[in-house]
């Protein structure tokens, strides 16, 4: 952001310019002060720590009298000011008439002086809860630390610390902010223990984000995850542990699933991947801590009560973490209720229907039950299905849906709400009308919907029709069919950001799996959430003027039947959801023009036309009525135009409304005549105006991204690495699509010289390498360089299996067993072996990059999903040809051939008093580690005590460090061959930081 950026230089400058300088600064806080903002004023210790080298003392206070040396002062709704405000007191402080006041989650930066002499200080004040973790990150922010989902990033370069001059105030734009982590694939929380939770949860405040959401799977669509448990009262205990239940599981390395084939990924032992890759695991059978022995998925009863018992201690304890530091937590199951096959016996043995609204109001009753009393819960959302994002539901269907969430209602109204309730799905209601559920719930029950079309489709503009009640935007901050490859979308976080708040929305949260490579995409949402001063674009839907979204489709080499003015259909605004005019108080007729180019079937493209919010139109299909390519021209007389404004809106059923032309023709109450004829999605045409521009579905990141890079790599080579980034935001070339699963490879027939165009920025952005220095600012910058590269690599990779699978055709048809076996050994095995020079290369570029759970979920990916169509199969095919083993060079080797690293899949930063530190290591090395140990110490203070690593498996340790309750930094150090390796990389001078939170 611009606005941070020089925000950000002010405070360095001021940092090094003003205020008492030699100094360990000073922390002023209440003596009365909660837990929460005695971990505040520790983080803030930590951080200042960490820039400047200087660790600060704690000294509570009762009044502003007690202030004598320079420094920072934490006060609740600035109480020790407003307390001072009529003495006579040492320190100028602000008029209680000018105070300003303070919302719960508002923050207040102010710089404050001694009457006399030059004295600084600094006041956070802030409203309530986690607000003051809000003021003490966003000036955390200004030393120029940033916040992520995977950690934390600190500049390398240290600044003397010293009170700067500021006069800042916020508050979110959103209510809650937050993140939708999806259960299914080993990329996202499939493979989450509680570390993993917890490390994840206690970044959420840093970014200002406070809602934490889970999605649940039901039964055979796929399959049933044990997110939530489905059954009635009386089976579970008091403390609902369930007595009893039906299988379920996580994503593991183990798992057929004959439901949903299991997303294309096979079965597959850990032991059995290629590379150095099985390393990474200390089990063949790999998967989530909750499923150890229960893979690939519970065989008896009491192994599936123990599966979901696991799972609700696992939530338990995260979600009770995530309430200390006031994020809202969220789990939920899809509607209407899907009733697990095994519970459904269960109830027709005692005489009840499982399809009784009484019933499933029971089932209700007894989810909400079970979870109030295993997990400290907020709020429990209803998916709707995903089958309505492309095709549309009969009334049946949606009669079913509204029943079911009546019924949920009605089951928790008599539970006395034990959490909030909400909707939420791939679209935001039934394509009968999107808006249906505000018509039939009660407004104390939150509307939400992730973006349609992974997320390349914009928020639904139907938000602006639902009033009074919560509304919770969810954008995707990746998709699923590129989930094996980086996905840049900072400009589209930023457009999503902005049209939930011009559409009223009180939530935003992002979907995602991964976690470190959506950095730039997580802080651009977080950022957005709370300041958007670089929008353009009206900050109100009803000040919009001209299309509500939309994009240009041309077809003008196509004939047009039906019509004396082609020219206007030859070009359709799509993808649109209407148009809103200024038109003269009046009567007039509307005409709207329309020409199917898409789709010559009846179904393909249906919605609704609504002109000044009556429904003119129901199911209108362009192609059932015209055909393709024929004109087709609707006309609605009479319509009245009161307050200046004309609403012309199309709800979408199937697919996407689009128009080719309209024409506003009438007279205004004062008999002048109007008449308006727009060339909808084309240029000015015949006597028609131009449509206005394209929706633009990312806006401006080029400030984001200058911040982003210093912060990742430094000011080295800030200008021309931000340049690249912003280039191609949005528009990264994505080499991997859905196939049969997320992130798949596909042969590619294209040639590789015209395919390997697409990444020029690659080595453009490596021949910046050499101007940069300090170990974390070359390792992040690796980090994104290795993953280009390795997207470059797929696409050789395809290309070369489109190659492979060629001569293999040839083979085929080839009936001369001589001139068969020839085509194999002289063109077949050097082809393969290219491949496997190919694959070895994308290995070596993940195992250099891979650090967390979610990129060994990437790992697994590759290993099961695509390798075994694109590299063993083929293999075995060869074999067969030749009646021999692969010669050594056309193998896959299982050896890691990459340089030594080490590191922690799920790095804690903060601690519950009384926790032990529990790190799970890995070390990836061609000789075997020696030497392996943790150091650590009091933050600051005193030598480093050695605890030795112990090797579980493989490449993967542990380390305990016991029962913390002091703040605490820590490295870890291992000697392979010659060469000795650090986590992190810029240890011993910049080191891992733990801070305990107070009771």
């Amino acid at each position: 952001m611009k606005t941070k950026s020089i925000v950000l230089a002010l405070v360095v400058s001021a940092l090094a310019a003003c205020g008492e300088a030699g100094k360990a600064p000073v922390i002023y806080i209440a003596k009365d002060a909660s837990a929460l903002e005695r971990f505040g004023a520790a983080e803030l210790r930590r951080y200042i720590y960490l820039c400047a080298g200087e660790l600060a003392s704690f000294v509570p206070i009762d009044s502003l009298e007690d202030v004598k040396r320079a420094g920072i002062i934490l006060s609740l709704k600035g109480r020790i000011l407003k307390d001072a405000a009529a003495k006579d007191s040492a320190i100028e402080i602000v008029a209680p008439d000018k105070f300003p006041k303070l919302d719960p989650e508002e923050y207040w930066l102010r710089t404050l002086k001694r009457k006399t002499g030059e004295t600084k200080y600094l006041l956070i004040s802030y409203g309530e809860g986690a607000a003051v973790l809000y003021g003490v990150y966003a000036f955390a922010e200004k030393l120029g630390v940033r916040f992520y989902l995977d950690g934390d990033v600190v500049p390398e370069d240290k600044v003397e610390f010293r009170i700067p001059d500021i006069d800042e105030k916020s508050r979110p734009l959103f209510k809650l902010r937050g993140i939708q982590p999806f259960h299914d694939f080993a990329e996202g929380p499939d493979w989450w223990n509680e570390d993993t939770y917890k490390a994840i949860l206690a970044q959420l405040p840093k970014l200002r984000m406070n809602f934490f959401g889970l999605h649940t799977y039901p039964e055979k669509n796929p399959n049933a995850e044990p997110t939530v448990w489905i059954g009635l009262p009386g089976d579970f205990d008091t403390d609902g542990r369930v007595t009893f239940s039906y299988p379920s599981s996580y994503q593991n390395t183990l798992r057929s699933n004959p439901w949903s084939h299991n997303w294309g990924y096979q079965p597959k032992k850990t032991g059995d991947f290629h590379f150095g890759a099985g390393e990474l695991f200390e089990r063949d059978d790999y998967g989530p801590e909750v499923m150890a022995g229960l893979m690939p998925e519970p065989k008896t009863p009491e192994q599936s009560n123990e599966l979901f018992n696991r799972t609700a201690a696992l939530l338990r304890g995260a979600f009770a973490f995530a309430r200390r530091l006031g994020i809202k937590t969220c789990v939920g199951t899809e509607t209407p209720l899907t009733v697990p096959a095994l519970v459904q016996e269960r109830m027709k043995s005692a005489g009840r229907d499982p399809k009784d609204p009484r019933v499933v109001r029971e089932l209700y009753k007894g989810i909400f039950q079970r979870i109030a009393a295993a997990v400290p819960l907020d709020y429990y959302w209803f998916w709707t299905s995903e089958n309505w994002t492309w095709s549309d539901a009969n009334e049946d269907a949606v009669k079913a849906v509204t029943t079911d969430l009546d019924m949920a209602v009605q089951a928790a109204d008599e539970l006395g709400n034990p959490f909030a309730l909400a909707t939420c799905g791939w679209v935001l209601g039934p394509p009968s009308r999107r808006t249906l559920f505000d018509q039939v719930l009660p407004k104390k029950v939150a509307a939400s919907t992730i973006n349609r079309e992974v997320g390349k489709a914009p928020v639904d503009p139907n938000f602006a029709g639902i009033e009074g009640r919560s509304k919770w935007a969810i954008p995707w901050l990746e998709d699923d069919p590129s989930l094996t490859s980086p996905q840049l979308w900072v400009g589209r976080m930023r457009r999503d950001a902005v049209d939930a708040l011009k559409y009223g929305c009180d939530g935003l949260m992002g979907i995602h799996w991964r976690t470190r490579i959506l950095s730039p995409n997580i802080l651009a949402l977080a950022w957005a959430a709370w300041d958007q001063g670089w929008n353009t674009l009206p900050a109100n839907f009803k000040d919009l003027v001209g299309p509500v979204n939309g994009q240009f489709v041309n077809f003008a080499d196509q004939a047009i039947a039906g019509t004396r003015e082609a020219a206007i259909y030859k070009d359709v605004r799509d993808r649109m959801y209407g148009y809103h005019l200024l038109v003269p108080d009046g009567t007039y007729a509307v005409t709207l023009k329309f020409c199917e180019s898409e789709f010559d079937r009846k179904s393909a493209r249906v919605f609704d036309v609504i002109i000044q919010g009556k429904k003119v139109v129901e199911k209108l299909d362009i192609f059932e009525r015209a055909g393709r390519f024929k004109a087709l021209d609707l006309v609605f007389k009479n319509v009245d135009v009161a307050g200046g404004r004309l609403a012309i809106d199309l709800g979408d059923r199937i697919h996407y409304p689009s128009m080719a032309g309209l024409i506003i023709e009438g007279k205004t109450k004062t008999g002048e005549k109007v008449l308006k004829k727009v060339n909808c999605g084309g240029p000015k045409a015949l006597d028609y105006e131009a449509d206005w521009p394209e929706t633009p579905r990312f806006l401006a990141a080029s400030d984001f991204y200058l911040d982003w890079v210093r912060n990742q790599f430094g000011r080295a080579a800030d200008r021309e690495i931000a340049d690249i980034f912003t280039r191609i935001d949005g528009k990264l070339p994505i080499p991997v699509n859905w196939t049969n699963g997320p992130g798949g490879i596909a042969p590619d027939k294209r040639p590789w010289a015209e395919v390997e165009k697409a990444f020029g920025f690659v080595s453009e952005l490596a021949a910046l390498r050499p101007r940069l220095s300090g170990k974390g600012f070359l390792e992040r910058f690796d980090y994104w360089l290795k993953n280009f590269e390795y997207m470059r690599e797929i696409s050789h990779y395809q290309c070369l299996w489109a190659e492979s699978n060629g001569i293999f055709d040839k083979v085929k048809v080839e009936k001369n067993p001589n001139k068969k076996k020839g085509i194999v050994q002289e063109s077949l095995l050097p082809l393969r072996v290219r491949m496997v020079d190919s694959l070895q290369e994308i290995f070596n570029d993940l195992l250099a990059t891979v650090g967390n759970t979610g990129e060994l979920g990437t790992i697994a990916n590759w290993e099961q999903h695509n390798m075994p169509g694109s590299i063993e199969k083929p293999g075995e095919e060869i074999k067969k040809l030749l009646n021999a083993d692969l010669p050594p060079r056309a193998r896959l080797s299982n050896a890691y051939q990459g340089t030594v690293r080490i590191f922690v899949p799920s790095v804690r930063t903060s601690l519950e008093a009384g926790e032990s530190l529990t790190l799970k290591v890995i070390i990836l090395a061609q000789d075997p580690p020696q030497d392996a140990a943790l150091y650590w110490r009091e933050l600051g203070r005193g030598k480093f005590r050695a605890v030795p690593l112990q090797k579980v498996a493989r490449g993967v340790y542990s380390v305990i460090v016991p029962a913390i309750d002091k703040d605490i930094e820590y490295y870890i150090r291992t000697r392979a061959g010659e060469r000795d390796v650090v986590f992190p990389v810029t240890a011993p001078a910049l080191n891992q930081t733990v801070v305990v939170i107070p009771k």
